[in-house]
């Protein structure tokens, strides 16, 4: 009869010893071979009919391991479900323990032991009303909305081609290829092609190209010709490369020039950028673009507050980890083992997520939050009607959607994280009700100068 024992060894960190006799595995290593002797194929012999010796020397070996095994895993199993035990990932064997002889001639008692993570029991102080926080209301300004209207004149305006470079509104259609400092291309050069704002170039590569015509090259060195600030910027956009290529030369031909001419305020910009709206004069146009841009702003807004919700949770919940256990399932854990130093420098976001994902687990059970499969299923139709700028209402004139929510529901992807999405949604909705909420208005300059959520806490 097999029996377990239990030891702590750390915080949170305990040792479980699984002692199997003959009794608990042999009946079953038996039965094993037996039925794998009717289905084995051995040349000579029909299926089924191979001795039962020859099965034994052959494969019994293997088979006895797998059944010892399998049957240690079964018992601490069963154990931990009737301690109730909450575990982190699976059991993992000790690392001391010495290697089994298992001979399945001389079948005895035997004993595993594994290590195994608890999970903590806690409560969640920050979540009881009190925590004071605010929820900002971005103000779309008048010089927010006239910046908005200049770049979707921009977006749909038109590139008209042009004899040579004449001011920072033209668009450069370029190449560029290794070479060295005089120009020569190096053998095996590629070609990057790039198309950019001539305002978007480094301020010395725009005066390199003042005047230029399509077929023009000029010869730069990122590394001279930008500034600090600029050189990521141009290497990753331009070049679409590393900084680490700054220091090379490259041969950078002009292809053609354009300069881009803003559309006009008129029905047809309106319809291109609301295209399931009826906009027939400017007025109207401005006030829908200000309404649209306020929906963004709250948007990001919410997300602010609820970075801020669930940074608070994480730093301000007194909650132990089996810290040595984790790191041990992180390094070991996957298929790739990872090195010492990987677990180190990966453990501080490990941390992070998992207190999250412990916090989070909790406040959805003892809070019965929840979504039904009808709720995943009513919100991809929605997403999907809105695509094509229609109302839930219109559902009925589309004969095509039944076809593509059946399909939908057998999407395990796309159903497991609209599900995941809604719950955490209906989440962050209930903590909104655990916090004291101040609105403030402010704009968008300033908005954007807020310390994020994240930056204002360190990792544990």
């Amino acid at each position: 009869m097999a029996t377990v024992t239990r030891e702590t060894i750390g915080k949170l960190h305990d040792k479980v010893t699984v002692k199997l006799t003959k009794e608990d595995y042999f009946p079953s290593f038996e039965k094993s071979l037996k039925q794998y002797a009717k289905n084995i194929n051995v040349p000579g012999f029909r299926k089924g009919m191979v001795p039962a010796g020859m099965v034994r020397k052959m494969y019994g070996q293997s088979i006895f391991t797998d059944e010892v095994l399998r049957a240690a895993g079964s018992k601490i199993e069963e154990y931990l479900k009737e301690q109730n035990l909450q575990i982190f990932a699976q059991p993992m064997a000790m690392r001391e323990d010495a290697p089994k002889n298992l001979d399945m001639n001389n079948p005895a008692e035997v004993d595993f032991s594994f290590e195994i993570g608890l999970k903590p029991e806690f409560e969640i102080p920050a979540a009881n009303g009190k925590k004071e926080l605010t929820r900002y209301k971005v103000q779309v300004s008048d010089k927010l909305l006239d910046d908005e209207v200049v770049r979707l004149q921009r977006r749909f305006g038109k590139a008209e081609p042009q004899d040579s470079v004449t001011t920072k509104e033209n668009i450069i259609y370029s190449t560029f290829e290794l070479c060295d400092a005089d120009g020569n291309l190096l053998e095996g050069a590629a070609k990057i092609e790039d198309t950019e704002l001539m305002d978007k170039l480094p301020a010395k590569m725009q005066e390199m190209l003042m005047g230029k015509k399509p077929e023009d090259t000029i010869i730069i060195q990122p590394k001279a010709v930008c500034t600090d600030e600029e050189l990521p910027v141009f290497m990753k956009d331009s070049l679409k490369l590393g900084v680490e290529a700054a220091e090379n030369y490259y041969k950078m031909t002009l292809t053609k020039v354009s300069l881009l001419i803003p559309a006009e305020l008129n029905e047809e910009l309106y319809g291109q950028v609301f295209q399931n709206a009826e906009i027939k004069d400017e007025a109207a146009f401005r006030e829908m673009l200000r309404t649209e841009l306020a929906k963004e702003y709250d948007r990001m807004s919410r997300e602010r507050l609820q970075s801020e919700m669930y940074e608070i949770l994480v730093h301000s919940t007194p909650l132990e980890l089996p810290v040595d256990f984790l790191k041990r399932w992180l390094q070991e854990g996957s298929e790739k083992p990872k090195s010492s130093a990987e677990v180190e420098q990966e453990f501080p976001g490990f941390d992070h997520q998992l207190r999250w994902t412990l916090i989070s687990d909790k406040l959805i059970i003892d809070n019965n939050i929840s979504v039904s499969r009808e709720e995943v299923l009513d919100d991809i139709k929605a997403r999907v009607l809105a695509y094509f700028g229609m109302t839930p209402d219109a559902a009925e004139d589309t004969p095509w959607m039944d076809e593509y929510m059946n399909k939908v529901v057998k999407d395990d992807k796309t159903m497991d994280e609209t599900y995941r999405r809604l719950l955490f949604d209906k989440l962050f909705a209930f903590l909104e009700t655990k916090f004291k909420l101040v609105d403030k208005d402010i704009d968008e300059e300033s908005f954007f100068k807020l310390q994020s959520a994240h930056d204002e806490h360190h990792h544990h």
